[in-house]
């Protein structure tokens, strides 16, 4: 791990991580897949988990005031599930399996988010679907770093205001991370060498998050969830890709 090209793609991937704990939409997820282009993908996921942590700070106190409560608390029991499946399973699950199907869901939802016609009227926040969904966002986050096609499956529907929904995605991914952190330990995917190069790459993190804040903010509502749309679609395809690749 050392060079110009892995330097540059490591700085590029801990941008868009702290990008997207800044609320802008999947952005975070291109982190993994160009930190790839100079390491192997399951190299770049242990690296790159210390940078989503440490990102989380700066994205929750940005979005402190910012969030639905009730969908949270929803959620919050889902992903805690989520990710003891994931670990329970973790010798005995095909990655590409996982990755393949979430970029399946991802995609056709996000199709027919760009093909409706019409105002559709916003959806309650239900605990049973929350709560699956929610699993389902948990294990795919534990075992390929792909949770957010499962989220948005749940969250786009409710119509929260562009802010609410990018402080709840922005809180919801802190809480799994943190939670993901001792079967992540357990399972030896830090090293101290990754721990150095997190620390080195956190300021550029850092920055990116509040970047990703003030694009929140002067992005029109309507601009901002066709955006989340179009980029739930470009990364669902690329899970597609990757886990048929496989």
């Amino acid at each position: 791990m050392e060079g110009w090209v892995f330097w540059l793609c490591a700085l590029a991937a801990a941008m868009l991580v702290g990008m997207g704990k800044g609320g802008m939409p999947v952005v975070g997820m291109l982190g993994v897949p160009v930190l790839s282009l100079a390491i192997s993908p399951v190299t770049a996921a242990g690296l790159l988990l210390p940078v989503y942590v440490l990102s989380d700070m700066f994205g929750l106190y940005a979005y402190r005031h910012a969030f639905d409560r009730r969908v949270l608390a929803i959620l919050m029991v889902g992903v805690t599930i989520g990710v003891g499946l994931g670990w329970a399973t973790a010798s005995i699950t095909p990655e590409w399996l996982v990755t393949t199907l979430v970029g399946m869901i991802g995609a056709v939802f996000a199709i027919r988010l760009l093909t409706r016609g019409g105002a559709v009227e916003p959806r309650e926040a239900r605990v049973g679907p929350g709560v699956f969904w929610g699993t389902i966002t948990g294990f795919t986050s534990f075992v390929s770093h792909s949770g957010a096609p499962p989220f948005q499956v749940y969250v786009l529907p409710l119509g929260l205001t562009k802010m609410v929904y990018a402080g709840t995605n922005t809180i919801l991914f802190a809480y799994l991370n943190g939670i993901k952190l001792v079967p992540y330990w357990a399972l030896g995917q830090f090293t101290p060498a990754n721990l150095k190069i997190a620390a080195l790459l956190m300021p550029a993190a850092a920055v990116a998050v509040f970047a990703g804040v003030r694009l929140v903010k002067i992005l029109p509502e309507r601009l901002f969830f066709q955006i989340v749309s179009w980029a739930l679609l470009t990364v669902s395809v690329k899970l597609i890709w990757d886990g048929l690749s496989a």
